[in-house]
């Protein structure tokens, strides 16, 4: 019997609840999920990759059958290389459709043989993003709830440091 698995791609810049809850339900489909850490340069993060992989693992050390990876170039070649053939996003608004849409459609025609997934957010995730909870924690916010502990704990060193610099 084949291992069911997932690659999860993202910039996780932080990992998030929502992130998070999209891991622990697609689990209830898949034997395994990774989730693979995208290295963009033409993106600048607020953490490093190191330390985004180091926040991930706290978050999923319960959880056996989910891992951590990086990769840079196509995702369907990262895919390939990791055995697997699906691809699994996580929607929240019609406008993460739009694009998520876009992407699978691209995947599909670089290979025919890798599926795209979709899971619709929790609903009390509905409204949060990396982004969103990057900017509210950068003017003081309280963004516990929405990130892990140690995402928050993180969020505010990072903000605390770069105020006193």
């Amino acid at each position: 019997m084949s291992v069911r698995t997932a690659i999860y791609p993202g910039f996780f810049d932080p990992i998030t609840n929502g992130h998070l809850s999209i891991v622990n339900r697609a689990l209830t489909i898949f034997d395994k999920v990774t989730i693979a850490i995208l290295n963009n340069p033409h993106k600048a993060p607020l953490f490093t990759v190191a330390e985004r992989i180091h926040m991930i693992q706290e978050a999923i050390k319960e959880e056996p059958n989910a891992d951590i990876d990086t990769f840079d170039g196509l995702l369907v070649d990262y895919v390939k290389e990791r055995g697997a053939n699906v691809i699994l996003r996580g929607l929240r608004a019609l406008s993460d459709f739009e694009y998520e849409f876009q992407m699978a459609l691209m995947n599909r025609k670089l290979d025919r043989n890798i599926q795209s997934v979709f899971l619709m957010t929790d609903y009390k995730w509905f409204y949060t993003s990396s982004t969103i909870i990057k900017e509210a924690a950068s003017f003081g916010g309280d963004v516990s709830g929405l990130v892990p502990d140690l995402v928050n704990k993180k969020l505010h060193e990072k903000f605390t440091q770069s105020k006193n610099t």
